[in-house]
C-alpha cells in the first residue's frame, strides 16, 4: 500500500490522531466519532479522506511499517559487514521498542483485532513481516551463508520473540538476549 498523493492537512491530523488512539487503546476500542472529534474534523471529512475505518487502519499500519523499515535501514546502513547489518536489526528493535513500540508490536496487536483475512490492515501486517524476512535473507546471502532462508527465519523468530517478551516485561533484556543468540547463529552460519 503506497499513497501516491500527499494527504491534506486534515487527513494528516486524522491519521496522526487515529494512529495514536489505535495503538494506545486498540482498534476496536476507538470509533470514528472519537477520531473525528480528537482530530477536529467531522465524520464526513474522515470518510471523505479515507473511505472507511478499515482503510484508515491500513494506512496507519502502513505508515508505521514505513517508519520501521527506515529505522532498520538507518541502523544497518551504519554497519560495514553483512553480519553486522544483521545484528543491527536488533539495535533498531531496541530503539524502536524504547521510542515507538512501548505497548508491543502494533502489527501483532492489530492482527489479534482483525480476524477477517481480507481486511486491508491484515495485508499490510503480512507485507511488513514478509519484508523483514526477505531483508534478513538478502543480507544473510550477502554474508555468504549456505542457507540464508534458514538463518533469516531464525532471526525473524528472535526479533518477534524479543518484541513480545520485551513488551510484556517478561525479561528486561529480551532484545539483548535475542541479539546474543543471533550473533551465535550468524557466527555459526558464516563460519566466523
Amino acid at each position: 500500500m503506497e499513497t501516491d498523493k500527499p494527504l491534506t492537512p486534515a487527513a494528516e491530523r486524522i491519521l496522526t490522531v487515529a494512529g495514536k488512539l489505535f495503538y494506545d487503546n486498540g482498534i476496536h476500542a476507538v470509533g470514528v466519532d472519537t477520531i473525528a472529534a480528537e482530530a477536529g474534523v467531522t465524520k464526513k471529512t474522515l470518510y471523505d479522506r479515507f473511505g472507511s475505518k478499515a482503510e484508515l487502519v491500513a494506512l496507519y499500519l502502513w505508515r508505521r511499517d514505513v517508519r520501521w523499515r527506515e529505522r532498520v535501514h538507518s541502523f544497518a546502513g551504519r554497519r560495514s559487514t553483512p553480519a553486522r547489518r544483521l545484528l543491527a536489526v536488533f539495535d533498531a528493535l531496541a530503539d524502536w521498542l524504547a521510542t515507538e513500540n512501548t505497548r508491543g508490536c502494533a502489527f501483532v496487536n492489530a492482527h489479534a483485532e482483525l480476524p477477517e483475512a481480507d481486511h486491508p490492515g491484515r495485508q499490510v501486517i503480512a507485507a511488513s513481516k514478509r519484508w523483514l524476512l526477505g531483508y534478513l535473507r538478502d543480507i544473510a546471502a550477502e554474508a555468504g551463508v549456505r542457507n540464508p532462508a534458514r538463518l533469516a527465519e531464525a532471526l525473524l523468530i528472535l526479533v518477534e520473540g524479543a518484541t513480545v517478551a520485551a513488551s510484556l516485561d517478561v525479561t528486561p533484556t529480551a532484545v539483548a538476549t535475542a541479539k546474543r543468540v543471533a550473533k551465535s547463529l550468524i557466527e555459526e552460519a558464516t563460519g566466523s
